[in-house]
């Protein structure tokens, strides 16, 4: 098998653990579970989420190196929200997360966002919001690597817009969860009806995505690059070409 064919089966994999896979299971839960198995499925995503990891990079020694760098940026993110949780929706866990996927790929940022969730709802809560809280701030993270994947410092102004585009995203996708919390059932009408209400927490939100990546972007980023050229660690095809 060529290295093209073996490119492209992996990207499939990827796409398809991330986008049909977890939201399946999250269908699964939310219709045949009725949400009472929350955590069964919250587990089931964690480990789906390292998937696609495990498929792009090469697995070797470097393998336990980049594990503990994406669960120190995990850590990181966990504290964050923890230490502003009593300020309503300014929290820098899209922030982190976002900095993770443009560092470390989208795969390793999607670990990051979903991780996150699980392990701050520890302290905020578990709840049938966990699992679609996990793919969305696991989605936020992906999409960072993808955007900015020729770039390991992307432009201030750039990085403010994404930030502010993964503050609206991120509430538009939870509004979802709201609306289907209600029966199952989604309503175009109690959608919108949701998504008005959250206007607030959505300025609020994207305000602080903006905040969070303009303050720590930079050290994170650097400090994030001298660790995988002194350790050789989250090494892609695409880097080495």
């Amino acid at each position: 098998m060529t290295e093209n064919k073996k490119k492209i089966i992996k990207i499939i994999t990827i796409l398809c653990v991330l986008f049909i896979l977890i939201p399946f299971v999250i269908w699964f839960g939310v219709k045949i579970f009725e949400d009472r198995k929350y955590n069964l499925v919250s587990v089931i995503i964690a480990a789906l989420s390292c998937v696609p990891f495990f498929v792009r990079f090469e697995r070797g020694k470097s393998g336990a190196r980049e594990m503990v760098v994406i669960s120190v940026m995990t850590a990181f993110s966990v504290l964050g929200r923890l230490v502003f949780a009593p300020i309503p929706g300014f929290k820098p866990v899209t922030a982190m997360t976002v900095i993770s996927g443009i560092a470390l790929g989208g795969e390793a940022g999607f670990i990051v966002g979903g991780m996150s969730a699980l392990v701050s709802n520890i302290f905020f809560g578990q709840g049938p919001w966990t699992p679609f809280q996990m793919f969305v701030w696991g989605l936020l993270g992906f999409l960072s690597g993808v955007v900015f994947r020729k770039t390991c410092r992307p432009n201030r102004l750039v990085l403010s817009l994404f930030g502010v585009l993964g503050g609206v995203l991120y509430s538009l996708l939870m509004d979802i969860w709201t609306t289907l919390s209600f029966d199952g059932t989604f309503l175009l009408s109690r959608y919108l009806a949701n998504v008005a209400a959250s206007l607030p927490f959505m300025a609020v939100y994207a305000v602080s995505n903006v905040i969070f990546l303009l303050l720590l972007a930079r050290p994170f980023l650097e400090k994030l690059g001298r660790i995988k050229t002194k350790y050789g660690i989250f090494r892609t095809e695409d880097s080495e070409n």
